[in-house]
């Protein structure tokens, strides 16, 4: 028989006897996916991690930005109270000298 032509009779049994091929390696071919997958993933995964934003992306995301503006009347009338209560000044005092301890 020549290779150019197939009959058409023959292509079933053809596919059936790939298909039994296929299917005895199944869950080699399964494992192989299931593995290709993963690298794929822990390769993305890596490649995120290590991206550095651009100066662009951090000068457009420092815009959305609003800092608030204390003006110095306000840090005066702070300052006042601070002075004026005994127990939060220590209270203060306490956190600068050790901001870890309870």
């Amino acid at each position: 028989m020549n290779s150019n032509n197939i009959d058409l009779k023959k292509i079933p049994k053809m596919l059936k006897s790939a298909l039994l091929n296929l299917l005895k390696h199944a869950k080699f071919i399964f494992i192989i996916i299931i593995m290709v997958l993963i690298g794929f993933l822990v390769f993305e995964i890596n490649q995120l991690i290590n991206k550095e934003p651009t100066e662009e992306q951090i000068s457009a995301q420092l815009e959305i930005i609003k800092r608030p503006k204390i003006d110095q009347e306000t840090i005066y009338k702070i300052e006042k109270l601070e002075d004026q209560n005994v127990a939060v000044q220590a209270l203060f005092q306490k956190a600068r000298d050790n901001p870890f301890k309870d």
